[in-house]
């Protein structure tokens, strides 16, 4: 899947048949066809669609103004289907300092449908999640956590796993988090964009009131500790390109796409043809 998605996003103004995009992954055209779907619940060609900068820019618009109500009221934004309940609890100043002196964090390794991911907990929630290319590695929440003790529990973070990448999941989540105050405000405001939506940094930086600081924002963005539980891959720039995204810009495209085909999926469409 990923090496279609890779292809797609390289070539979506040509949109590339199915024969094509079978190729890229070395399945048979009907395998391809029904893994893609599984995955993605759509055709590979709808899926196409959504990453076109066009279907971005389109999107932009609509978000920002749900970005505006949510900040607004201080809520998560509109109902969406597979939204989850995300409750974030930052370090206090005291605890920042300390790097989490005294803490025990618990961490595994899962396989996701966005790939292979580390997930990390501390007892009063997670913590961390970084999606891996390669086998694990735990020198970024090392570094996050450095005065933690680090012990690896496989049986202790699977729940979590489960709870978050399971599509019908709607129980609360607590995320505790260690930053600055700045950005755990980014990170609050992130929360906020609905499923499925897309916002640009620019607007993000207005919407918190720093209209000058988009550069300062989108560092907070990128620092984001936690991948796609607060959707930093929600987050493009201004012209409807993805812009960066510290796990790979092909895995940020099938989040958003992914997303998307599930907010496509409430509208009941019928299936377009193949």
């Amino acid at each position: 899947m990923a090496q279609a998605i890779a292809y797609m996003r390289q070539h979506h103004r040509h949109q590339p048949d199915l024969k094509t995009l079978a190729q890229q992954a070395n399945l048979s055209e009907g395998h391809f066809q029904r893994q893609f779907r599984a995955w993605a619940g759509i055709s590979p060609k709808r899926f196409c669609q959504y990453l076109t900068v066009e279907y971005a820019k389109a999107h932009i618009t609509e978000a920002d103004s749900l970005l505006d109500l949510s900040l607004a009221t201080g809520l998560s934004g509109p109902g969406r289907l597979h939204d989850l309940f995300v409750t974030l609890e930052a370090m206090s100043p005291g605890e920042y300092k300390q790097g989490g002196a005294g803490l025990t964090i618990r961490y595994g390794t899962h396989p996701t449908p966005f790939g292979p991911c580390l997930v990390a907990m501390t007892a009063r929630g997670v913590c961390h999640l970084q999606f891996l290319d390669e086998e694990a590695e735990t020198a970024t929440l090392q570094a996050a956590w450095p005065r933690a003790e680090l012990v690896e529990d496989r049986e202790a973070t699977a729940p979590a796993v489960e709870q978050i990448f399971d599509p019908a999941n709607s129980q609360n989540l607590i995320l505790h988090l260690r930053g600055t105050n700045f950005q755990i405000q980014v990170w609050r405001a992130l929360l906020r964009i609905p499923f499925g939506s897309l916002t640009t940094y620019q607007h993000l930086a207005q919407a918190l009131g720093k209209p000058t600081a988009a550069r300062a924002v989108g560092n907070a963005v990128g620092n984001n500790p936690v991948g796609y539980l607060i959707p930093c891959h929600r987050v493009i720039r201004g012209s409807g390109e993805l812009g960066g995204y510290r796990w790979g810009l092909d895995r940020k495209a099938a989040l958003i796409g992914w997303e998307a085909a599930r907010c496509d999926a409430e509208t009941d469409e019928p299936q377009e043809a193949t």
